[in-house]
């Protein structure tokens, strides 16, 4: 038994080409909450892709299976199933396979490893969560203060952050403060503006805490020319002028090596994930570093309580 994916090319669409676009159904007998983590994972890892996602939660009959299945073909689309119930779980993949459409079993290959491993059935109640704790309410904490102090709002209590991350502009701060707030940790994040001096409490707060991202002015300039086309606007002012873009990163290099200098993370190629990675084996140094004069103690609630788990 195992998670297997199925399908194939229908109606003469050929798979596979760059720049198709791809459909998904999530279909759940519950919330969808465990498919939509599913799908977002797997999604992220292919930018620039646009991708459909059409959510069916709450499907409970024979006949509403039937009508996702229909749906699902008529839009080419891959199903992705978080279904319990194991007679509901049984039609929706036998008609998956008689239309060819691609599908994900994300729940029933588990249950069944872990009836094999405890020797005990599964209740197969649809929508059965475990109740909040203690830690799904500090993530929940986190994450509001996160979107709160994004880019430069709410500056005034940047101290009661557990990070704060500074950059230009399309360094990646945002989506990598939500991805470490996903994980319990509250960051607030910074812009660098050529030409403006940075918030003064950035000189006042415990400077360990302020991490800042660099990336490589040509691999910047083409960021800043694609989000430009995206938003249909001229590619040819001063936000993606090369010559600028480094006056902006020289300014920047300048603003986070005056008095106490602030790690750098370059994050030119790297997934968010990666430079996640990075920040959290910053913090951990200084946890295991005894030596912490310049800057005093680093908060134990900094690391200990908001464990990383990538």
């Amino acid at each position: 038994m195992g998670i297997a994916v199925s399908g194939a090319a229908r109606g003469g669409q050929q798979r596979g080409v760059p720049g198709r676009s791809a459909t998904l159904f999530v279909v759940s007998d519950g919330g969808g909450a465990t498919a939509d983590a599913a799908i977002n994972a797997a999604t992220v890892q292919f930018p620039g892709v646009a991708f459909r996602v059409n959510r069916r939660p709450g499907i409970r009959t024979r006949e509403q299976v039937l009508r996702v299945v229909r749906e699902a073909t008529a839009s080419e689309a891959i199903v992705v199933h978080t279904i319990v119930v194991q007679d509901l779980r049984n039609l929706l993949v036998r008609e998956c396979r008689l239309r060819l459409i691609p599908h994900v079993d994300l729940i029933g290959p588990l249950i069944g490893y872990i009836e094999q491993e405890v020797g005990r059935k599964p209740i197969l109640q649809p929508g059965v969560a475990q109740a909040p704790t203690d830690e799904y309410f500090e993530r929940i904490d986190a994450i509001q203060f996160t979107v709160q102090h994004d880019d430069g709002q709410a500056i005034n209590d940047l101290d009661q952050a557990d990070c704060v991350l500074v950059g230009v502009s399309r360094t990646s701060k945002t989506p990598l403060s939500i991805y470490l707030s996903m994980r319990g940790w509250r960051v607030a994040n910074v812009p660098i503006i050529l030409g403006v001096d940075p918030p003064e409490i950035l000189d006042h707060i415990e400077q360990q805490k302020v991490v800042a991202l660099t990336i490589d002015p040509d691999h910047l300039e083409r960021i800043r020319r694609s989000r430009l086309e995206s938003l249909d606007q001229l590619a040819d002012g001063e936000y993606a002028d090369p010559d600028k873009i480094r006056d902006e990163l020289t300014h920047f290099r300048r603003i986070v090596r005056r008095g106490y200098p602030w790690p750098i993370i370059d994050i030119t190629g790297k997934s968010i994930e990666e430079s996640a990675k990075d920040v959290i084996a910053i913090f951990e140094s200084y946890r295991q570093t005894s030596d912490l004069s310049r800057a005093g103690r680093i908060p134990r609630e900094i690391v200990a309580p908001r464990k990383f788990e990538p």
